[in-house]
């Protein structure tokens, strides 16, 4: 089992950055493909960027490629979501994600096994 912890949202003016932080609890982190998601007012969850246990392969959802890169430092036990040229439409609250199967099966299936308490990220225009 595997404890998550978000954290890094915030207020932001379209266009600009944050950088979102999931740090896992015990010794397993490298045993679990990651993910974050987002939920936003009054729709369905959806799958933002998935990520292999080695970190070599990512997934990300067609809405958010070449803007947002996610990341992990398996000695840290972290991974992270860098997003850049936020707009509007990426107001939601993101959370991260673990699974014992893969990053893909995570970004086709929009499952996850563990998830983090979620933090809330709020695009002004």
């Amino acid at each position: 089992q595997v404890q998550l912890v978000d954290s890094g949202g915030g207020l932001v003016q379209a266009g600009g950055s944050l950088r979102l932080s999931c740090a896992a609890s015990g010794r397993t982190f490298m045993s679990y493909a990651m993910g974050w998601f987002r939920q936003a007012p009054g729709k369905e969850r959806e799958f933002v960027a998935g990520i292999s246990r080695s970190g070599g392969t990512t997934y990300y959802a067609d809405s958010v490629k070449g803007r947002f890169t996610i990341s992990r430092d398996n000695a840290k036990n972290t991974v992270y979501l860098q997003m850049n040229s936020l707009n509007t439409e990426d107001t939601a609250v993101y959370h991260c994600a673990a699974t014992r199967s893969t990053a893909q099966t995570m970004s086709i299936m929009n499952v996850g096994d563990y998830w983090g308490q979620g933090t809330q990220v709020t695009v002004s225009s």
